[in-house]
């Protein structure tokens, strides 16, 4: 039977367990050499009947899981598989509660399993997006609840409140509770780099514009005072929204095309995101955004993008401590008022 192309034929394709296993076990090691995730040692034997291997390195045994994102999981192959195929190719993403009804397993179960996939979809890349002549646009956004649907007495404390930092008393009540994300876009690779900023500061801003984009780049960005500066180090032009929102090749559509897509999935698909795992949800967004086009403007497959996630699954693993906290990790507020997405 050939290589599924369709979600339809992937669910038949995985559900015979020989045929998984031996599916991920080529993604996992192309060359046919399987290597012990634990000492990188060749030398093992494989047992059939248990389908799992013995390392003569180590002198321990492992699976095709150990050292993924399905390490530990009692789930088998033909449920992860489909898992990741619905979410890397459903465009606005698909609910743990969803899932859970697909696939026959709990919600918790799902939740977890959804965000394992969001960790492998990350992108890694220590490449600089730009160069010499490239065009990048830059641009920030805040996901979070709206300030119209706070509590008549949230509102009434936070517009008493002395304005701190420069910053206007109006201002904090309408982005109250959000997060800001920033964003890179550039034109030429059609890649988008999106992540989780702690604040909106000059120096938050511009110092991840060093650490992404080439130096002599063309950035396109809006009139935020917090881009002011950067002609030291790139050809930085600005469109005023105020006035226009493109003057030539001057504009930040593109990115804000990202922004519209990654939230129309939050809020429609997930409803509500906590800020701790927010990340994840914008990584899971800039991964279909990157994987919708080819270098040449031609569509992607299906069948192709899923290859692609399940070519990063090796050397992540989140753990469900880490995951909800209890491994004493950093928490914030929620950016909304449901608990959709909330594994409880």
């Amino acid at each position: 039977m050939k290589a599924p192309e369709t979600l339809t034929q992937a669910i038949v394709y995985f559900s015979d367990v020989d045929r998984c296993f031996e599916y991920a076990k080529q993604l996992r090691w192309p060359d046919g050499k399987v290597a012990c995730p634990r000492c990188d040692s060749e030398k093992n034997s494989f047992i059939k009947t248990r389908r799992i291997w013995f390392c003569y390195g180590c002198q321990k045994q492992f699976t095709l899981k150990v050292g993924t994102i399905f390490e530990d999981s009692a789930l088998g192959l033909d449920k992860w598989m489909t898992a990741v195929w619905m979410l890397v190719n459903c465009k606005n993403g698909i609910s743990s509660w969803e899932l859970h009804r697909s696939l026959g397993v709990t919600q918790k179960s799902a939740w977890f399993m959804l965000q394992r996939i969001r960790l492998a979809l990350k992108d890694k890349s220590f490449v600089k997006l730009g160069g010499m002549g490239s065009e990048v646009e830059v641009d920030e956004t805040f996901v979070g609840g709206r300030a119209v649907n706070m509590h008549k007495n949230r509102k009434a404390r936070l517009r008493s409140k002395p304005a701190q930092g420069g910053v206007s008393n109006e201002f904090a009540y309408r982005y109250l509770g959000k997060t800001p994300v920033q964003g890179f876009l550039d034109r030429e690779q059609r890649k988008i780099r999106a992540t989780v900023i702690p604040n909106v500061n000059r120096e938050s801003l511009q110092e991840r514009i060093l650490g992404e984009v080439e130096c002599g780049s063309h950035i396109y960005t809006d009139k935020a005072i917090a881009y002011t500066a950067l002609q030291e180090n790139y050809l930085h032009e600005m469109v005023n929204h105020l006035e226009t929102y493109v003057n030539g090749r001057v504009h930040t559509n593109g990115i804000e095309n990202f922004w519209s897509l990654l939230k129309r999935s939050l809020r429609g698909t997930y409803v509500a995101v906590e800020p701790f795992h927010l990340s994840r949800y914008v990584d899971e967004q800039a991964f279909r955004y990157n994987t919708r086009r080819d270098e040449l403007g031609n569509r992607i497959a299906d069948a192709t993008r899923f290859t692609e996630a399940m070519s990063q699954i090796v050397g992540r693993r989140l753990t469900y401590s880490e995951l909800t906290g209890k491994d004493e990790s950093p928490r914030q507020q929620s950016t909304g008022t449901g608990k959709t997405e909330a594994p409880f």
